[in-house]
């Protein structure tokens, strides 16, 4: 049970656009107005949002693999003076396959408040769109480079479960034949650019995403949404937004 001590600031954990801007919520401009500091992954790409929300002057603290034990040190200090704090990452939920998980194991450690700001999520927005079911899932986030991968795979066919992960586009190719080789009647739908101009959403069998993307479009993160059942069809099935 989280205790809520007295005079600490608060970790607002806070969802930003994936892509497009006018994702932003209501609630999470005004979190990050009213903070007194911003945590961020990149301050390059915090600066980007920031000029767009006209939110100026912010205190905005770094924090990455290269430097966690000292943010993480900053963050706590500044909860416990007092100053709330606002937790971003360059796109979408933090700590969902993005930095802030050590961040919020030391603010519960330390019972000092920690609270959600909804928004954007490239799971959640993926799951959105796709044909395949998806009322129950196993989310493996991103795979590992290659010690463990082909181990990690073994266990995701044999769950005989819809699994949802992330994949860079370096390695989707790469997945399809490792997914071919241990499930090939498998239905795939991946999502590409979520909300960005170029945003992509196909479905299909192996063989036809494998294909489609043969013509060059591997730019930019994928979600891919892996059914053990797939259904076939002839043509994959491709759902396109307005362009932003």
């Amino acid at each position: 049970m989280q205790i809520e001590p007295e005079h600490t600031g608060t970790l607002y954990v806070v969802a930003t656009p994936l892509g497009n801007l006018e994702d932003i919520t209501l609630r999470a401009i005004r979190i990050l107005r009213e903070s007194g500091a911003i945590a961020c992954e990149d301050t390059r790409r915090a600066s980007i949002l920031l000029r767009h929300l006209d939110i100026q002057g912010k205190k905005l603290v770094s924090y990455h693999n290269f430097n966690e034990p000292k943010a993480v040190r900053q963050i706590v200090s500044m909860l416990e003076e007092g100053t709330d704090v606002s937790l971003i990452t360059d796109a979408g939920t933090p700590v969902i396959s993005d930095p802030g998980y050590t961040i919020l194991q030391a603010v519960h450690e330390r019972n000092l408040k920690v609270i959600p700001v909804p928004g954007p999520s490239a799971l959640t927005s993926a799951l959105s769109a796709c044909p395949l079911p998806v009322s129950s899932f196993f989310f493996a986030g991103f795979l590992p480079h290659k010690k463990g991968r082909k181990s990690r795979m073994d266990f995701l066919c044999s769950l005989h479960s819809t699994i949802v992960l992330y994949e860079s586009p370096f390695r989707v190719m790469q997945l399809l034949d490792e997914l071919e080789e241990r499930q090939p009647d498998a239905g795939v739908f991946i999502a590409r650019e979520m909300t960005k101009i170029h945003e992509e959403y196909v479905a299909g069998t192996i063989a036809e995403i494998r294909e489609h993307l043969a013509g060059g479009k591997t730019r930019g993160e994928f979600v891919v949404v892996i059914h053990p059942a797939g259904k076939k069809s002839n043509q994959p099935e491709q759902k396109h937004a307005d362009n932003h």
